[in-house]
Formats: structure tokens, C-alpha cells, sequence
């Protein structure tokens, strides 16, 4: 038996969409049962709930690789290769990472008893991660074909979460969510600010349909959307009119974006003018301290409201 003493279990799924972690759940338990088999002692667990191997940093991920760098372990466990990651390259970064540490012990639940130390071994997980990778591929054309038909039908896709105005379908028009969005529409234009507006939101207590507050960013991508005003958006164009009612008229949502293009900034930094700017944290609250000037005195303020968040 192969005397392991610091084993790693990865867990990773692409979409939770329930958000119970029932997925990752079920591929720790069984590599923790695989571990036992084995009589690995399990030394750390990784997981990556609700995240894609697309590119996109997995910090559980790194971690694993951190600690496999720095010596504090010597195996790992993963349910399939297709969990580790879909992509060839990455997998060749991880080989990179474990040959380095001299980690020559990594089992898969789910493909057979795999010796990935060996050649033949190494040969086989490798198809599988580039099987894995057509499979991704495939899967992915599948999904931008069906998006661009249902933005062609002008049809609602798919998310989590509902829009701001409509029901749950994404087509009916939810009258009271509605009329806040064209009040907030005409105070914008009428010069309210952004901010200003979101924290009259979360004042009146009307929260975003994630049930969290508003934030400046939020309210902007909300009031520039083609959808308030009946038009379907793909691939951030305009394409034609969308299959639900209008909540403003095309003419309002084109002031509107008219007037955030002349807000927009330029992109290039201010110089700092405060030696502490970003660095300082509340004693009260621990929000981060935000400069603000007050004729020639240097001072720090914790910031409330939207996009801050301290105590004030």
C-alpha cells in the first residue's frame, strides 16, 4: 500500500444553480471514500463551487497548487479528470506543478485506477483531459447556437435571476417595478445622479430582485439596457424588437444613454493626492477610508451609502 500522510481532495462544479453545493458535495464524499480505501490520510479539502474551467481563476484551485509547491502534500484526489480541468494547457501547468514537487500520487474516482506516475497512465488521463476539452467545446457551440436563435425569435434567455421590472418568465411586466423604474428614468434625466438615486432606493426599501441593496452600477446597467425599452440585446447589439411590452419608450432609454456617454470618464487616473488613499481602514466598521477634501486639511471619511457601505 502506498503510504500517503498529506492528501488532497478537489471538488469543482461549473453551475450550481440550486446553490445548495449538493454537487461538490457528492464528489468529496466519494473521493473522501476513495481516500479511505486507500488509507490516504486526508490533509485539506478544495472546493470551487459554481465555477467553470473556462480560464476564469478557481481559488481553491490555486490554493491546491500553492500548497502542492510548497511541500504540504503529497497526493491528490479528484473525482475525473473533467473536474481537475477541461483544458489541455492547464492540465500540462499541472503536471508542471506536481513534477516540480516530486508529487507522484493522484487518483481519480470516476475512470478506472489510473497511475498517473506511469507512462501508459499519464498517456490515458491526458486523452481524457483533451476529451474532456472537445466535450467542453461541443457543449459551448450548442449553447451560443440556442442563444442566438432565442435572440433572433426576440425571446427571453435564461439566468438566475429575473429582471428588474418583469416576472419570473422574463416577459410579463410587473406594473408596481415598473413605475420605479420610469420615475427613476425621469429623475435621471431631469439631473438626479446615479448614487443618489440608489440610495433613495434602498431608503424607500425597494431592493433589486436579488433582495440585496442597489448600487450605482447595478441602477446604470439597468436604465442602458435595450430591454426597459422593448428591444432585444445579443452579443451587446441591438438586434429588433423584443417578444415583452416596453417599460419606457425607445426615445427615453436613448437620452439615457445618451447622458451616461457624457458622464463617462476618461479612463486615465487622477494623481493621488492623498498619501493614504485606499490604504486606511475604519476603527468602527473596518470599511475602507475614502479621501474627501475639506479646503486644505488632509482627512478621511468612512462612507456611506451605496458603493461604500460604512457606518458614516
Amino acid at each position: 500500500m502506498i503510504e500517503v500522510s498529506k492528501a488532497a481532495v478537489y471538488a469543482r462544479i461549473s453551475s450550481d444553480q440550486e446553490g445548495s453545493g449538493l454537487g461538490v458535495l457528492r464528489q468529496v464524499e466519494d473521493c473522501r471514500r476513495l481516500g479511505a480505501e486507500l488509507g490516504w490520510a486526508i490533509a485539506g479539502e478544495y472546493v470551487d463551487n459554481d465555477v467553470p474551467s473556462n480560464g476564469k481563476r478557481r481559488p481553491e484551485y490555486e490554493r491546491m497548487l500553492f500548497d502542492i509547491a510548497n511541500g504540504s502534500l503529497d497526493a491528490v484526489l479528484v473525482y475525473h479528470v473533467d473536474r481537475l480541468t477541461r483544458r489541455p494547457m492547464e492540465f500540462e501547468q499541472f503536471l508542471d506543478v506536481i513534477d516540480a514537487a516530486k508529487l507522484r500520487h493522484v487518483r481519480f474516482v470516476a475512470g478506472g485506477d489510473i497511475d498517473i506516475g506511469s507512462g501508459d497512465g499519464l498517456m490515458i488521463v491526458r486523452m481524457l483531459a483533451a476529451m474532456a476539452a472537445n466535450e467542453s467545446a461541443t457543449k459551448s457551440r450548442r449553447v451560443k447556437r440556442k442563444l442566438d436563435q432565442l435572440a433572433q425569435a426576440g425571446l427571453p434567455h435564461g439566468g438566475y435571476h429575473r429582471p428588474f421590472g418583469y416576472a419570473d418568465d422574463k416577459v410579463t411586466v410587473r406594473e408596481d417595478e415598473a413605475e420605479v423604474i420610469r420615475d427613476v428614468a425621469q429623475r435621471f434625466l431631469g439631473g438626479e445622479s446615479l448614487r443618489s438615486l440608489a440610495t433613495w432606493l434602498d431608503a424607500t426599501g425597494i431592493r433589486t430582485v436579488s433582495g440585496g441593496p442597489w448600487r450605482t452600477p447595478t441602477l446604470r446597467a439597468m436604465l442602458s439596457s435595450a430591454r426597459i425599452a422593448g428591444l432585444r440585446e445579443h452579443r451587446g447589439e441591438v438586434i429588433g424588437r423584443a417578444v415583452w411590452q416596453p417599460i419606457v419608450d425607445e426615445q427615453t432609454r436613448g437620452r439615457i444613454v445618451g447622458r451616461l456617454a457624457d458622464q463617462a470618464v476618461t479612463g486615465r487616473r487622477n494623481p493621488r493626492r492623498y498619501l493614504l488613499s485606499g490604504l486606511l481602514r475604519c476603527g468602527k466598521c473596518a470599511n475602507t477610508l475614502f479621501s474627501a477634501a475639506r479646503g486644505d486639511r488632509r482627512r478621511y471619511v468612512c462612507m456611506s451609502g451605496p458603493d461604500h457601505g460604512g457606518c458614516g
